[in-house]
C-alpha cells in the first residue's frame, strides 16, 4: 500500500452531505461545520472537514483572520480541512449572517434546505464534510492548509469531478433512498482527489509531510515505513535503501516533513496501533507486536505518551473523545 493510501486508511475519514443550499446576490454567510449538521450519518468524530460545491453561479470564501479571499466558479470544490470559521458569500465586505440563524431542515426530514439572499445573481451549493476520529499524529490532516481549492477545468479528471458533483446535486435535491450511502462516498472520492491534485501543484521549495512524498528519497522512506510499519528500521538500512547518506538523509527527511526519521515512525504506529484498537478485538500484546514492539509494557508507555492513556482505557473511551 503506498503511503498515501495508507494514511487515509488509518485517518478512518469517513463523509457525507448535509446541506443543499440556494443564494441570490447580495449575501455574505460566516459559520463552520458543528457535529449536529453530520448527524445521524456521523455519529462521533475528533476532527471535521467541511467541503462546499458549487453546482452553478460562483462565490467568495475567506477563513477569519486570513486576508486571502478565493473565488470559487461553478464546478469548483473548496475544502476547510481545519474547519475554521469562514466567510462565503457573493461580496466578503457585507455584513455576515450566522448560518446557524437561517438554517432550517428540511420538510420530512433529509438533508437541511437553505435559501438566502437578496434576489440578484444565484449560487446553488452542496455542502458536506468528513470526520476523523483521531488527527492529533496524522501527518496529512496536519499538513493540508486552512482551505483548499480544487478548480475542475485544470485537470484531466474535470469531467468525472464534474459529473460527480452534478450527481450529487441531484441526490440531494431527490433524497432518493440510499442517498447517505452514495453521498458519502462521494465525500471521500472528492477529498482524495482534492489531495492529490494539492500535492502535484505544490510549488517548490515547499515543505511538509505532502512535499516529502512526492521527493524522490524522502518520498521512498515514507513508502518503507508505511509498507512494513512492525519492521525495526534503522537509519542504515534506510541510507542503502535510499541511496543517499545517513547525514543527507536525515537531514533532508527533518527539512521536509519537520520531525526526524525515526520519531515519524514511532508517530505513525501510534496511529497504526490507535486504529487497530478500535477497529479490532486483537490484545495489546498483539497490537504491541503488529506495530513493532518487542514489549507490552513499552507499547503501552509510548502510547500513553502519545494519547494521554494507556491502551486499554483509550480503547473502551467513547470514539472521538480526547483523554488526559
Amino acid at each position: 500500500m503506498d503511503a498515501l493510501s495508507d494514511v487515509l486508511r488509518v485517518a478512518r475519514l469517513s463523509g457525507g452531505v448535509f446541506l443543499h443550499a440556494e443564494f441570490t446576490a447580495p449575501w455574505c454567510l460566516v459559520g463552520r461545520l458543528a457535529p449536529k449538521h453530520c448527524a445521524p450519518v456521523l455519529q462521533s468524530a475528533a476532527h471535521l472537514i467541511n467541503y462546499h460545491c458549487v453546482v452553478d453561479g460562483e462565490m467568495r470564501v475567506r477563513v477569519m483572520d486570513e486576508d486571502d479571499e478565493i473565488v470559487v466558479k461553478q464546478g469548483d470544490v473548496v475544502l476547510l480541512p481545519r474547519n475554521d470559521v469562514h466567510l462565503l458569500g457573493s461580496d466578503l465586505n457585507l455584513p455576515p449572517t450566522r448560518v446557524s440563524d437561517i438554517v432550517r431542515p428540511r420538510t420530512g426530514g433529509g438533508l437541511l434546505a437553505l435559501r438566502h439572499g437578496g434576489g440578484g445573481d444565484a449560487t446553488r451549493l452542496v455542502c458536506g464534510f468528513l470526520g476523523s476520529e483521531s488527527t492529533a499524529l496524522n501527518p496529512l490532516i496536519v499538513a493540508l492548509p486552512s482551505v483548499i481549492r480544487m478548480n475542475v477545468e485544470d485537470s484531466g479528471s474535470a469531467e468525472w469531478i464534474r459529473s460527480t458533483l452534478k450527481f450529487a446535486a441531484d441526490e440531494a435535491v431527490n433524497n432518493r433512498a440510499g442517498s447517505e450511502a452514495v453521498l458519502a462516498k462521494l465525500s471521500e472520492l472528492l477529498l482524495v482527489e482534492a489531495v492529490r491534485r494539492y500535492a502535484e501543484t505544490l510549488p517548490e521549495g515547499q515543505t511538509g509531510w505532502l512535499a516529502g512524498l512526492r521527493d524522490p528519497y524522502v518520498g521512498r522512506v515514507l513508502a518503507l515505513f508505511h509498507r512494513d510499519v512492525r519492521r525495526s528500521w534503522t537509519h542504515d538500512e534506510l541510507s542503502r535503501e535510499v541511496g543517499l547518506s545517513r547525514s543527507a538523509l536525515a537531514d533532508r527527511f527533518a527539512r521536509l516533513v519537520g520531525t526526524a526519521p525515526m520519531q515519524y515512525l514511532s508517530n505513525w504506529r501510534m496511529q497504526v496501533a490507535a486504529q487497530k484498537l478500535r477497529d479490532s478485538t486483537a490484545s495489546l500484546a498483539q497490537i504491541a507486536d503488529g506495530v513493532g514492539y518487542n514489549s507490552e509494557a513499552a507499547f503501552s508507555h509510548a502510547f500513553k505518551k502519545s494519547f494521554g492513556a494507556a491502551p486499554g482505557t483509550w480503547r473502551r473511551s467513547p470514539a472521538g473523545t480526547q483523554i488526559g
